[in-house]
């Protein structure tokens, strides 16, 4: 804005001194007596003071209104700028709010899944155990089972050959008797 106003009190200057020199040669070369061309000099010279005056008013004027309209731009800009401010400042407060409330539920959910997930584990586990103990017992059952039938069969088998051993001594005794007997015969 300075160098708008600088080019205008640059052109009212130059208006001025070329309004003065214009009027100072037109009254210089015109075919007039001294007194005469003194009276239009000082007339020229009244006439162009007035008009820079009133250029220097109008000037003034304009700078008025166009100081007023600046600061009115201004103030706009301003205001603009700050609402602006305001709307990326809410934009942000309420992102990152939206964030934290979708972080937060996220790790809700999460939460949530993995305690359920424990839960799940920790159950089949308890299960799995169970099983396993109760396939123990049976199995221990079974092998007690089997243990018990196995030292009643080994018992009854030797029974079974001592019986025969027995029966086997008492036949070769028999003979060897008979056996005996005969030799002695």
């Amino acid at each position: 804005m300075s160098d708008y106003n600088d080019g205008s009190k640059d052109f009212l200057i130059g208006a001025i001194i070329g309004g003065a020199v214009g009027a100072t040669l037109a009254l210089l070369f015109a075919p007039k007596s001294g007194r005469e061309l003194r009276g239009d000099i000082n007339v020229g010279t009244k006439q162009a003071l007035e008009k820079a005056d009133e250029w220097k008013d109008i000037a003034q004027e304009k700078t008025v209104i166009y100081t007023g309209k600046a600061k009115e731009l201004g103030s706009e800009w301003k205001d603009k700028g700050t609402e602006f401010t305001k709307s990326a400042v809410d934009s942000t407060v309420q992102f990152s709010k939206d964030v934290t409330d979708k972080t937060k539920t996220v790790a809700s959910d999460v939460a949530a899944k993995t305690k359920d997930l424990a839960e799940d584990v920790t159950e089949k586990t308890k299960e799995t155990t169970k099983d396993i103990v109760d396939k123990s017992k049976e199995t221990a059952k079974s092998v007690k089972k089997t243990s018990k039938k196995v030292k009643d069969d080994t018992k009854k088998a030797a029974k079974d050959v001592a019986d025969k051993a027995e029966e086997l001594a008492e036949d070769v005794s028999e003979d060897v008797k008979d056996g005996v007997d005969e030799i002695k015969e």
